[in-house]
């Protein structure tokens, strides 16, 4: 499959011949990445394929932004392969990473010298929720030194939220054992309905709402299912 089936033209078309042909690549060992049976279908390729979409709309929204405010554009390689590699190497799956990372090392393959590679990992751990929690700050600093994490960040908790994320928990309590349906659900409270508070992008925030409204109508209906109050 080539990248260029669900990346808009507009943004795919910006790019040069040479970056084009590594966003191809790198495509390509992420499709063969999450093939891993260790993965499962809350964090697959179809989840990266969507994350890489929010991105590019995202991207798209905040250079017209950008463009009226004066502030320099963004590298639309970076929010691209930044999207397409955000799950590479994470921790809930792969328990240990050596220092022959397989994120640096693809783009290196790809043709990108190693001291991209290097700020690409930095840009893709700053992904993560949980190192945000842990460290509000850094993340706010890393934002400041590369924005193209802003927009990757907030393309991969768009996924984590509306009908898509209502999905997407229930899928992972599964597969790692949660307790009960109420595992899951709680998870809404714990974490998701936190999302939309801790975007970055004008573009994030908006898209961020409506999802957000979509799980808390579905928690009424489930209490309303289930015989609980709804609060």
């Amino acid at each position: 499959m080539s990248i260029a089936n669900y990346v808009h033209p507009s943004t795919y078309g910006s790019l040069s011949d040479q970056e084009m042909s590594v966003v191809q690549q790198i495509h390509d060992f992420t499709e063969r990445y999450f093939q891993n049976p260790c993965f499962d279908a809350s964090h697959d390729f179809e989840h990266v394929k969507r994350v890489v979409k929010n991105a590019v709309t995202i991207l798209e929204r905040e250079e017209e932004r950008r463009k009226q405010d004066a502030l320099p554009a963004l590298n639309p390689l970076s929010v691209i392969l930044g999207a397409l590699l955000h799950d590479v190497e994470d921790k809930k799956y792969i328990t240990s990473v050596n220092d022959n990372s397989p994120l640096k090392r693809a783009i290196v393959e790809a043709g990108m010298p190693l001291e991209y590679a290097a700020q690409m990992q930095v840009l893709v751990e700053g992904v993560s929720y949980s190192s945000e929690i842990r460290d509000p700050q850094r993340i706010k600093n890393l934002i400041e030194a590369i924005p193209e994490l802003a927009i990757v960040q907030d393309a991969d908790r768009l996924d984590a939220i509306g009908a898509i994320g209502i999905g997407r928990c229930f899928t992972f309590g599964g597969a790692k054992g949660a307790r009960s349906l109420e595992h899951s659900i709680n998870h809404f409270e714990d974490k998701l309905l936190k999302l939309e508070g801790m975007m970055k992008t004008e573009a994030g925030k908006a898209m961020a709402q409506e999802r957000s409204r979509r799980i808390r109508e579905f928690m009424v209906w489930w209490r309303d299912e289930v015989g609980a109050p709804n609060s």
